[in-house]
């Protein structure tokens, strides 16, 4: 099987197992073809081996390890996504790991912690956040390829300070979007030291207090 032959294979396994399990939002063929252009247009960001944080229906491991054949490990911590994309690796034999378990525990484990040389993170809460789940499975020098919708001055600015505390530095962000009023990026976050062992915090934790990101009342 090529590329294009294992990408529309995931996509009709994905709309076969979706109304099962609520893998994606995305219904229609067309639907999830516009996940997997937004999966592959971040390609040219990564390096392997990598890591995808909360990985769901695959989206943006599955059709990033088909374009570049690159080594990786899946994130879910959901049991029937796990099985999910596990099913898809050995249907389409990508050299894919599948762990299930929480983003903080897979940070915390010593066969994992600092090991990857890029992460990705899709829709996993807000970018403080997803840095705290990712920056420790990077190795020092490894990169962070985050996607994003809008990102309001607060939250960058929140951002900014937490991939310090991390160990890391934002390295760019940069608009993917069709057009002006399309607001989806891609932020690169640098892991230039280790991450202290504080972090990541117990689980459940970062998405509830982000790493210096308050909320908008406090």
């Amino acid at each position: 099987m090529n590329g294009d032959d294992r990408l529309a294979r995931f996509v009709a396994i994905l709309l076969e197992r979706n109304a099962s399990l609520n893998l994606t939002a995305a219904r229609t063929p067309e639907a999830v073809a516009e996940h997997v252009r937004d999966s592959v247009a971040i390609a040219p960001f990564l390096t392997e081996p990598f890591v995808d944080v909360g990985s769901g229906g695959g989206f943006p491991a599955i059709p990033l390890a088909i374009v570049t054949g690159f080594r990786g490990v899946l994130v879910e911590s959901l049991a029937k996504k796990a099985r999910f994309l596990a099913e898809v690796v050995a249907a389409l034999g990508l050299p894919l790991e599948v762990r299930t378990m929480r983003a903080e525990d897979a940070g915390r484990d010593a066969d994992l912690r600092g090991r990857f040389a890029s992460a990705t993170a899709r829709a996993v809460g807000s970018l403080p956040a997803v840095l705290e789940f990712t920056i420790p499975l990077l190795a020092v020098g490894g990169r962070a390829v985050l996607q994003r919708g809008r990102l309001d001055a607060r939250e960058r600015s929140a951002a900014t300070d937490a991939a310090l505390v991390l160990g890391a530095e934002i390295e760019d962000e940069r608009r993917v979007g069709a057009d002006d009023s399309d607001e989806r990026r891609v932020v690169l976050v640098r892991k230039t030291a280790p991450t202290g062992p504080r972090f990541p915090r117990r689980a459940g934790v970062p998405a509830k207090r982000p790493l210096c990101y308050a909320p908008a009342d406090a």
